[in-house]
């Protein structure tokens, strides 16, 4: 058994990393294996070396956080112990450091993880980026308020918001209301977004202008998109023609950006996506950036990164006896 002393310079700092009722405090006990025992300015870490070891840099790495205001919750705490097992604790520093846009509602955005600091740092320097990951990673959160962002900025004078109908075929038919009416219930994700982002009265005003479009990809087709900042989301639902009509939309001064999650194809089975495909196309193409986020960069509750997690090992489990198949042909 170890003990270790820690001292605390500003109490409220404490405060904040502990959370209400302890909760936090709580949780990286239960997490590390140890017993922290507060006496005043000090904390008294005991457990196991290694144990005591990380509980020591992980209350120190959301001490820092908490020092630069940003507020604690149970998801930094498990993000931040991730990190320290996996020996990045000199990384914590670069969380929430940039704010990419605020909200409608005065809420700055920020990236949350390694992982969406990489794509949200793609996104800023490629005119092409490629954001793939499962539910709950920000990517299409993300990509909307660097969309904001530039808008804000004169640097676009376009925001144009798209995705594929997949579902659509047949039953769109039996929708009520004209055809806007039909898609919308596709569209709703971007919808949710720009509104957080610009506030309703706001993007009514920007959508009545032109300055933003939300449509389906179909619309894309036999145009030119010049001085815009363009989003395929699900790109995963695109077939391998969409994908190439949509990219060859680009025009000067634009940007774009295509999110999917390749566990998650409604296409038939005899259809290749669009999305796989333009990532082995397009992989090591200049000013093109290819971005994987993972179950550790979901911000979600702890329960949906536990589920994905637990759907990566089944599908890891299902694929092992094809790739021994494959090895032996």
């Amino acid at each position: 058994m170890t003990e270790k002393t820690l001292s605390v310079e500003r109490m409220e700092h404490l405060i904040s990393v502990f959370g209400s009722f302890d909760e936090n405090l709580h949780l990286i006990e239960n997490e590390m294996d140890v017993k922290v025992t507060d006496r005043g300015s000090e904390l008294k870490i005991a457990g196991e070396a290694e144990d005591v070891s990380y509980a020591e840099r992980c209350i120190e790495g959301l001490i820092a956080l908490a020092a630069k205001g940003e507020t604690i919750d149970a998801q930094n705490v498990r993000y931040v112990i991730g990190l320290v097992r996996s020996g990045q604790d000199d990384r914590i520093g670069e969380l929430y450091r940039d704010i990419i846009c605020v909200t409608a509602k005065g809420k700055p955005i920020k990236a949350k993880t390694l992982g969406q600091k990489r794509y949200v740092d793609a996104i800023g320097k490629n005119t092409v980026t490629v954001g793939i990951g499962p539910a709950g990673t920000g990517k299409t959160y993300l990509a909307v308020a660097q969309a904001v962002a530039a808008f804000r900025a004169k640097e676009v004078s376009r925001i144009i918001l798209t995705r594929p109908a997949v579902e659509a075929g047949e039953r769109l038919g039996f929708l009520p209301g004209d055809l806007q009416s039909k898609v919308d219930p596709y569209l709703r994700p971007l919808y949710d977004a720009l509104f957080e982002m610009l506030g309703a009265e706001t993007y009514n005003n920007y959508l009545e202008r032109g300055d933003i479009e939300v449509a389906p990809l179909a619309y894309m087709r036999g145009r030119t998109l010049d001085d815009s900042f363009i989003i395929l989301d699900e790109a995963q639902n695109t077939s391998r023609e969409q994908m190439k009509m949509f990219l060859t939309r680009l025009g000067f001064g634009s940007k774009i950006v295509i999110t999917g999650d390749e566990t998650q194809i409604d296409l038939p089975a005899d259809k290749t996506s669009g999305l796989k495909e333009a990532v082995r196309v397009l992989s090591g193409v200049e000013d093109i950036a290819i971005c994987r986020l993972t179950g550790a960069d979901v911000v979600r509750h702890a329960l949906v990164q536990k589920i994905v997690e637990a759907y990566e090992k089944y599908e890891n489990r299902k694929s092992a006896p094809a790739a021994k198949e494959r090895k032996k042909k």
